[in-house]
């Protein structure tokens, strides 16, 4: 059956015969044996019934999407207009479609991933053949989307649906602006169009955020609040911590054979994700590498293998969260603490839905605090840079890409692009084709708002730390920081039943941990492209590097995030001294076993302004150990603006650009070397300029 027409029946117009409807709806949805909950019925009900507008605030697996689905189906069948869901996520949109096409409701979406077929659908949303249509909320300002088919959405929709509602706060864990741009949409809606925002993880601060953005008390009175228990009695809540990463990384590989089920182990970095399934890999464990680096197909297959059980678990950063559907999810360990109870509540919510029991651990790590400082360093930036970029794009008198607005300001490409989207709706700027450009409508900067968010940053933080030490119930804990207001003693966690997961690592998992995060070496790529926009900059560089001009790939020791190396570096990092032994062997063993195609024939140290002594003892010993001449150092010509100083691609090279010259007798040793490769040696490396 499909729904892309209305069924040639009369509509039912009691209230017994609508959840008759509804429950027949369902089943095709779900199976024979689905039953609608009461609060589903009750939000069904409201939809289709009485056209209102419902926030739902129900645990992960309690059956959100069945409410729009199954409202889908009844207002199709009454002859209206397509349900348009606005979702965060490409593996919440292909579970969403699979599921709409099991109960007959033909759904499609516009995302990054399916250009080829966005005509078609553009095509089928003007002829009425869709039931529902997935669009991300970046989607709803893409130039195109927004002059061409979002006119027409807003025309004919007949429901709206608002996915993850919890990203239109920021007051909530994973705030993303373009979000707010739904309450243009909610402007151009016709009175009466039905409106569903539906979230799992949302307090009574985002509770009222997201009600106010929505507008959901705009029409017929107030909104529809449903609020369920947030109790998962399938969860086993438990901390095990431990005192060195390499019991973190020993532990995981000694004990997740032991935990039934396939399920999720998350990092906090891209770089231990990747490592650490590459420890777990060593040690004979089928698990797979999944973040937000990974390309479309590449996610989809590892998604699709622990969805069939085809191995252990996803080594995944935050990217595999929201959407990720498998109620039989055994397992979720954290390498390493969110930053918020909040945001890990919603995490652990992926596991136990369809199952008696799953495992939830907690292996925090010295390093998590250093990683939410930066996470922090990405807030909103002060209104001196705001300005500035007002400024540009006001006297530019034409549209700005991104990259080159990056030349021309002191902001990292993700706070940029973060500031541009909240300067969009706010209406201060416009996206375009070819970039941004300026509005001319005077714009406030909200720093009392700004400041209380950043404040409630810093006690989410704290609250997590409580979460890690405290003696009562865990999952207590957890829903009291979501304000359920059913929070009680599980009965179940490490707190309320005693140990659930062992705190020891045995001598030989130990053993090899330690190996692997000891073993040096991480291979630095060099720069192939000069960034967008640098003639803004003075600099008449563009377009690729010349092979001749292109650095060899390098090395550095570690990352200053490494599980291994990571606390070590940061420590000799933090002063300026002579290089320390351990470092200074970890140094030789990259060394030797680089494997270049030709050997280094001389050594050259970078100046640095921050680590004098440490680039200078560690230059001496690479020659001295290789066997190599010390050919002598560059000279930098002016004065270091230092680590962090330059927050991009494009402001950094800028700064460097002639910031060092090549003194006399360097130029004179490197004639003699007739082309022949040099080692450059210095403390540090961050954009490989």
């Amino acid at each position: 059956m499909s729904l892309s027409q209305p069924i040639d029946t009369e509509p039912i117009d009691t209230e017994t015969d609508l959840r008759g409807e509804a429950e027949a709806a369902l089943r095709a949805l779900a199976g024979p044996g689905a039953v609608l909950r009461e609060d589903q019925w009750v939000a069904v009900r409201a939809l289709v019934a009485e056209g209102r507008r419902a926030l739902v605030v129900q645990r992960t697996g309690w059956g959100k999407s069945a409410v729009y689905f199954v409202s889908t189906a009844l207002l199709r069948a009454r002859g209206k207009g397509p349900t348009v869901i606005v979702s965060p996520l490409l593996a919440l949109m292909r579970n969403q479609i699979d599921a709409a096409a099991r109960a007959g409701i033909h759904a499609a979406t516009v995302n990054s991933a399916n250009t080829e077929d966005w005509e078609l659908v553009y095509q089928q949303v003007q002829d009425g053949k869709i039931d529902v249509l997935l669009v991300s909320p970046e989607r709803l300002n893409n130039p195109e989307f927004r002059d061409r088919v979002l006119p027409e959405l807003s025309r004919t929709a007949g429901m709206l649906v608002v996915d993850e509602a919890h990203c239109i706060s920021d007051w909530g864990h994973d705030f993303r602006p373009d979000y707010r741009r739904i309450r243009h949409l909610l402007g151009e809606l016709r009175p009466g169009v039905p409106v569903l925002a539906t979230t799992a993880t949302a307090n009574a601060r985002v509770v009222d955020d997201v009600s106010a953005t929505l507008g959901l008390g705009e029409e017929g009175g107030d909104p529809l609040v449903l609020r369920g228990s947030l109790e998962r009695e399938s969860l086993r809540l438990s901390v095990v911590s431990l005192p060195t990463a390499d019991h973190r990384l020993g532990w995981l590989a000694e004990q997740l054979p032991r935990i039934p089920g396939s399920g999720i182990v998350y990092t906090l970095t891209v770089a231990q994700a990747n490592d650490v399934t590459a420890h777990l890999r060593a040690a004979g464990l089928e698990v797979l590498a999944y973040s937000g680096q990974d390309d479309t197909d590449t996610r989809i297959a590892a998604e699709q293998a622990l969805q069939t059980n085809q191995v252990k678990a996803l080594v995944a950063t935050s990217a595999l969260g929201m959407g990720f559907d498998k109620p039989d999810l055994g397992f979720v360990v954290h390498l390493g603490a969110p930053q918020s109870p909040v945001a890990y509540y919603q995490q652990v919510g992926r596991a136990g839905r369809g199952v008696e029991r799953a495992d939830v651990v907690l292996l925090p790590g010295r390093e998590d605090e250093e990683i939410w400082r930066y996470f922090a360093s990405l807030a909103f930036p002060p209104e001196d840079r705001v300005r500035e970029v007002l400024r540009l794009l006001a006297d530019a008198g034409k549209p700005l890409s991104t990259p080159a607005l990056e030349s021309r300001v002191e902001l990292s490409r993700s706070r940029l692009e973060m500031m541009l989207k909240v300067l969009d709706v706010d209406g201060a700027v416009r996206r375009v084709r070819g970039g941004w450009e300026s509005t001319g409508r005077p714009w406030a900067y909200d720093e009392e708002r700004y400041s209380r968010v950043a404040k409630l940053r810093g006690e989410e933080q704290q609250a997590m730390r409580e979460y890690l030490t405290t003696s009562t119930c865990r999952m207590e804990y957890l829903r009291r920081e979501l304000d359920d207001p059913a929070a009680e003693p599980c009965g179940r966690c490490d707190n309320c039943a005693g140990p659930v997961q062992p705190a020891a690592v045995s001598a030989e998992f130990l053993d090899t941990a330690r190996q692997a995060l000891r073993r040096p070496g991480v291979e630095v790529e060099p720069r192939a492209q000069w960034p967008t926009g640098m003639a803004a900059a003075g600099i008449g560089l563009s377009g690729r590097i010349a092979a001749g001009e292109r650095a060899e790939p390098g090395r550095a020791l570690g990352r200053l995030s490494d599980l291994g190396w990571g606390s070590r570096l940061r420590a000799v990092l933090g002063e300026d001294a002579e290089i320390p032994d351990d470092v200074r062997r970890g140094v030789v063993e990259v060394l030797s076993a680089w494997g270049w195609d030709r050997r280094p024939a001389g050594v050259v140290a970078v100046p640095s302004a921050t680590h004098p002594q440490l680039v200078r003892s560690l230059a001496e010993g690479i020659a001295r150990i290789g066997r190599l001449p010390l050919l002598g150092s560059l000279e930098r010509l002016g004065t270091d603006p230092g680590p962090g100083s330059r927050v991009n691609s494009a402001r950094r090279l800028a700064a460097l650009h002639g910031a060092f010259t090549v003194p006399a007798s360097l130029a004179d040793a490197l004639a003699e070397l007739h082309g022949e490769p040099v080692l450059l040696v210095d403390d540090r490396v961050d954009t490989r300029w």
